[in-house]
């Protein structure tokens, strides 16, 4: 109980923690496990990082590109500008034609839920994306999967969600064979 509650005040005291539209406190998150807390050292294994959003996910992309950008990495921001309503295929799509064009290795979609974006971009072949809600979801799906791309809500909190695109950068996928098969499977499926 007592790491618990330590743990509450180290994350109090370091990260900015801001009010979410989401109903789970920070409490609860570290209470339930909801959290994974990871510290990442980056010798930056990745240097340009793809990020797109819709509407509702404008602001969290901009304090991400804004966290990215501190640490080194060069961003491929596709948009949107402002936070009028648009629709999020387009900027999925945007963002999945970065990577396939080579511009950049990895990207980030983010909207309401995550839900969408992940549609959207895993219409397009050689695109895996992940739609994620912790570390340890993110960390397996670039190790077993090689996720190339991850979705996430933006209605988590700022500090999980810094902590997901941490891992997800510098988390190497495994290449153990009989997770080679399974993406070159998913990729016959889509033709």
């Amino acid at each position: 109980m007592a790491k618990k509650e330590e743990l509450i005040e180290e994350i109090e005291k370091t990260e900015e923690i801001e009010e979410s539209e989401s109903e789970t406190s920070l409490a609860d998150i570290v209470k339930n496990n909801y959290q994974e807390r990871t510290i990442v050292e980056s010798e930056l294994p990745v240097k340009k990082i793809a990020i797109a959003s819709d509407h509702r996910g404008f602001k969290m992309k901009q304090k991400l590109t804004k966290y990215l950008v501190k640490k080194g990495y060069t961003i491929i921001d596709l948009g949107p500008d402002t936070k009028g309503s648009v629709d999020y295929p387009e900027f999925a799509f945007a963002l999945t034609k970065t990577i396939k064009g080579g511009d950049a290795p990895m990207g980030i979609l983010i909207c309401g839920s995550g839900i969408g974006m992940s549609m959207a971009a895993n219409r397009v072949k050689g695109i895996r994306c992940a739609k994620v809600n912790n570390v340890k979801e993110t960390k397996y799906t670039r190790k077993d999967n090689d996720a190339n791309v991850i979705a996430i809500s933006a209605k988590m909190p700022m500090y999980r969600a810094k902590d997901i695109v941490d891992v997800f950068i510098n988390t190497e996928f495994s290449g153990k064979e009989r997770h080679q098969n399974r993406i070159e499977m998913l990729d016959k499926a889509r033709g």
